[in-house]
């Protein structure tokens, strides 16, 4: 058989795989160091005692032949939908219908997925700094050239994203296809305001283009005057997607799910130039490649929603989020400019003058016994830069600052 050319493309390691794979080597030579991991994004806190309840009943279910179930609803089970419907729609109000959002394992899996729905030849838009899947899983489709030497795959349309635009770059002069989003922003911690998306909307609607919206932080936004999701901008509905996660809003990183919201008024361009809907492409896709997400997992999903969930998980936001404070104060106290953090549980910080990101990621393991992401790993323009996470317990948030006031005090 004959491998897609296009892998060979991509850097040798995923980015996080890569620091795993350095910090299994320092600490195998270093055994008595106590690593402290600010890396990557995982949470740390338990599931909430009423998602484990839902699924603790859920399995007891499956346990009964009267309420055993085996496949369900590629698309979700109505009792998920409607509460995502009522709580994360219809509260804001926006009306999103049941056939308009797709329940999955996940937005990492969504926003790869996404991809199979454009066209060859599609142009991409991507924020620089980026997630890395967005720009990976089109490399994987063929749709970029080998990168240059600064890093760059010709083919793909880069918006800087830097300190003098507040990490939110403007829509460009030129059009693209596609342009993939993500306020709260990863890794930036940005956020993006109403006038900043409504500038996306109307950039959209003037070049035929969809936005790829990546709301998997939403739930973090403090301030309640902010859009937590683009459907709030009038004119989204025909231009835009939205992603959304229980990952982060609710501790399921390893349990999975999240959805997809994809409105009936999209239009893509068919071959012989027709309108096609993307509503009914994505339909076709999910239902063609996903067996749906787990029920026992959509249980406690929609135990999010209940009085209880939504008062237990909101704890655990606050208490990520009093973490970003904690670092970004200590940070601050030990001379590094310091940015995100208030809207994000992702810390965005300088590195060192003459310090390149992974020089700096070496430096703090070594030095400090602490784990950080490269803010290279997330493209050209992130070099120079490195993200933090909050997602840690409180005392080890406390010791990391204490180890950086130490090291770099």
């Amino acid at each position: 058989m004959r491998a897609n050319p296009h892998f060979q493309k991509l850097p040798a390691g995923y980015l996080f795989p890569e620091i795993g794979r350095r910090v299994r080597a320092y600490t195998a030579a270093h055994p008595d160091a106590r690593v402290i991991r600010l890396g990557i994004g995982d949470v740390t806190e338990p599931l909430a005692p009423a998602i484990i309840a839902a699924m603790h009943a859920a399995v007891d279910e499956m346990a009964v032949r009267e309420s055993f179930r085996g496949y369900g609803p590629e698309q979700g089970y109505d009792f998920l939908v409607e509460a995502i419907r009522e709580h994360d729609y219809r509260a804001r109000g926006v009306e999103v219908a049941a056939d308009e959002i797709f329940v999955s394992d996940g937005s990492k899996c969504d926003s790869g997925n996404l991809q199979e729905l454009f066209a060859a030849d599609a142009v991409i838009a991507v924020t620089d700094p980026v997630y890395p899947v967005y720009v990976d899983s089109n490399v994987m489709a063929g749709r970029t050239g080998s990168p240059g030497p600064d890093g760059r795959y010709p083919g793909l349309v880069y918006l800087p994203s830097t300190a003098a635009n507040g990490f939110c770059p403007a829509p460009p002069d030129r059009g693209a296809d596609v342009v993939y989003l993500c306020s709260p922003n990863n890794p930036t911690g940005a956020v993006m305001t109403r006038d900043d998306l409504t500038a996306w909307v109307a950039w959209a609607h003037q070049h035929d283009a969809l936005i790829v919206f990546d709301a998997a932080y939403e739930a973090y936004i403090q301030d309640p005057t902010l859009p937590r999701s683009i459907f709030e901008i009038a004119g989204a509905r025909e231009v835009a997607v939205e992603m959304r996660s229980f990952s982060k809003r609710a501790g399921f990183t390893g349990v999975r799910c999240g959805f997809l919201v994809v409105p009936k008024e999209l239009r893509a361009v068919g071959a012989g130039g027709e309108p096609v809907s993307l509503n009914a492409m994505w339909s076709r896709r999910h239902t063609t490649k996903f067996n749906g997400a787990s029920y026992v997992v959509q249980r406690g999903a929609a135990a999010v929603y209940t009085p209880d969930g939504l008062a237990q998980t909101g704890a655990q936001i606050a208490f990520y989020m009093e973490n970003a404070r904690i670092l970004r104060d200590g940070l601050a106290r030990a001379g590094f400019t310091v940015f995100g953090g208030q809207h994000a549980p992702y810390i965005w910080l300088e590195t060192p003058p003459g310090t390149t990101s992974w020089q700096f990621f070496d430096q703090l393991l070594d030095r400090a016994h602490l784990v950080g992401t490269p803010g290279s790993g997330f493209g050209p323009n992130g070099e120079g830069f490195f993200r933090l996470s909050a997602f840690n317990s409180r005392d080890n948030v406390e010791e990391a600052v204490v180890r950086l006031a130490r090291v770099f005090g």
